[in-house]
């Protein structure tokens, strides 16, 4: 009878002995002779791995297979692990809704703006251009925007102002907190700009114009609230501005302002105590401090056991005046006076030398004068220095008394505040005054390599005015993802816990476990420690790939993310992804 040939395939079987299961897979060829189906055994697939087993199983049932590189090509592939944890990070603070409670296309805008100052900070048109190129344009759905779309949604977002900072100041303050507030410029790149006004710039730019913005924060240095204004306006006349809207805008009944001895000048304390409800922290002038020491008030003996002592004086009545004294300040002060006092007294030797010289044309005492003033202007040490100028003749000698009157006054500083004893310790108002820190913070986050508000090529005021509002909320948005990064980062995790510590006075030392992470250069699970600005590099690194697919039918694509690396892994889980 006639033998006809079958198809071959895989049969597995399996049999228990001695409570054992034994799985055998044998490669079989199928035939039939007349109406009897027979199997021929060809060979035995038991020694291969199981995945190679199933490769034969389904090629023999008709499956395709081929090479990596000819089944598929990646087509494109994009940053991705960095616009995961900024746009994670903004979700989970519910910053979309804090924005607007709607879902729109300028919400979108507005949310991608802020993302992109922490991912790539660039000018609009360059970000318009990186939104075309990267993950968050896709994810946002904003990779079509158009410049004049952004402008929009600064428009947009610059009358929304107010009712974020109304949102931001219900989440982070109440009645009787402490607010801290200061200011700072920024240079001005062209001269369209009405808010752009030569003054002092605080980036040593001298030849460009400045734009001047206070940021207000909560005591732990969250921003809640942000005014711009022209440059070269005075600190001390922005107080007054803050006072509606803690009270008004904010409906706070009670609140501490803390500010610096130069924000918080005495006409402006002045102004905070026609407010009941407005109590203030802030430090005194050098020239105060020295009346109080001419006065007999502050003795040196103060700090014989402690380095914090209250005192009162009849020019500050109804106010609280804590003196300190800083070691580590007072250091610091002396190195800084006797290196600038040896580079003055080499500068006003030289200019008595080249007097000395000019014999046939002796320096006028104008000329002297001028190259004196510029000299000790420099080293600002004219206050320790005494000379007397004649034609082609320079008599100086260092005031020793001047010295030895500042140095008595080395390390000691005066924090100054309106509040009484019994709602604030002399400890606590000293810890107050020191968390302006926290804002000073904000300002090199926004002017360094992280927010990168400057330089500012906007044009018209509301548009320079929603910049640096949408540059606050990026900070915002850092503020907490370095707080639930510490772990990984070159910061002191424990320092947050540290509110009110027994010594404010003393400078902060680092604990035992942000001095291990500095020294080994890794964190605690053994993972590289990194700068915010670097870990988020290293997020980058994992990219979203668009893959093609080689086989018929063409034009197939897919999306495919790369594995996580440990480094990526942790730091989604420290931000709750």
């Amino acid at each position: 009878m006639a033998k006809r040939q079958g198809a071959v395939h895989v049969a597995t079987t399996r049999r228990k002995y001695k409570g054992r299961v034994y799985e055998t897979h044998l490669l079989r060829r199928s035939y039939r002779v007349g109406n009897k189906v027979l199997h021929e055994t060809v060979g035995n697939l038991s020694h291969l791995p199981p995945e190679a087993i199933d490769l034969v199983r389904r090629s023999l049932a008709g499956e395709r297979f081929v090479g990596v590189s000819e089944g598929f090509s990646v087509e494109k592939s994009e940053p991705y692990g960095h616009v995961r944890a900024v746009l994670g990070a903004i979700r989970k603070l519910g910053l979309e809704e804090l924005v607007a409670a709607k879902k729109s296309r300028l919400r979108d805008l507005v949310v991608a703006l802020i993302a992109e100052r922490l991912l790539h900070p660039a000018s609009k048109l360059g970000t318009v251009r990186l939104w075309g190129l990267s993950a968050l344009g896709k994810e946002l759905g904003v990779s079509d925007a158009s410049v004049n779309e952004v402008y929009a949604a600064l428009d947009w977002l610059a009358e929304r102002q107010t009712a974020i900072e109304k949102k931001l100041a219900k989440r982070h303050l109440e009645d009787g907190a402490t607010v801290l507030y200061d200011t700072s410029n920024s240079y001005y790149e062209g001269a369209s700009c009405p808010l752009a006004r030569f003054g002092h710039g605080k980036d040593g730019k001298r030849d460009l114009p400045v734009i001047g913005y206070g940021v207000m924060t909560d005591r732990e240095g969250r921003p809640i609230a942000m005014d711009v204004y022209p440059g070269g306006t005075g600190d001390p006349s922005l107080v007054a501005s803050q006072i509606p809207k803690l009270q008004k805008l904010f409906g706070l009944k009670k609140v501490v302002m803390v500010g610096d001895r130069g924000l918080l000048a005495r006409t402006k304390i002045a102004v905070l105590k026609e407010h009941p409800g407005i109590g203030w922290i802030t430090a005194l002038r050098s020239e105060g401090i020295r009346k109080l020491r001419n006065d007999g008030r502050l003795q040196p003996t103060l700090f014989d056991e402690t380095n914090l002592a209250e005192i009162e004086s009849p020019d500050f009545p109804g106010e609280r005046l804590v003196a300190c004294f800083n070691p580590a300040l007072c250091e610091e002060r002396g190195r800084k006076r006797e290196a600038l006092l040896a580079a003055a007294k080499k500068a006003m030797s030289k200019i008595e030398a080249e007097a000395a010289k000019r014999t046939r044309k002796p320096l006028t005492v104008s000329e002297l004068g001028y190259k004196i003033g510029k000299a000790l202007a420099k080293h600002k040490m004219a206050k320790h220095i005494i000379w007397e100028a004649k034609e082609g003749r320079l008599l100086w000698r260092v005031d020793g008394a001047s010295v030895r009157m500042e140095k008595e006054l080395d390390g000691i500083y005066v924090v100054r505040t309106s509040e009484p004893k019994e709602a604030l310790s002399a400890k606590d108002a000293v810890q107050a005054y020191k968390g302006l820190a926290n804002v000073e913070r904000v300002f090199r986050c926004m002017k360094g390599i992280d927010l990168k508000v400057r330089p500012i090529y906007l044009a018209t005021e509301p548009h320079v005015k929603a910049h640096f509002f949408l540059c606050m909320l990026a900070y915002y948005v850092e503020w907490h993802m370095r707080r639930a990064l510490a772990p990984l980062l070159f910061a002191d995790e424990e320092l947050p816990a540290m509110t009110s510590r027994p010594d404010p006075v003393a400078p902060q030392r680092p604990s035992a476990k942000a001095m291990a992470k500095k020294a080994s250069r890794r964190a605690e699970d053994g993972l590289e420690a990194h700068s915010f600005d670097t870990l988020l590099m290293a997020l980058a690194a994992q990219c979203e790939n668009t893959c093609r697919v080689n086989l018929p039918p063409q034009g197939r694509t897919f999306e495919s993310i790369t594995e996580p690396t440990p480094l990526q892994r942790r730091a989604y889980q420290l931000l709750g992804l």
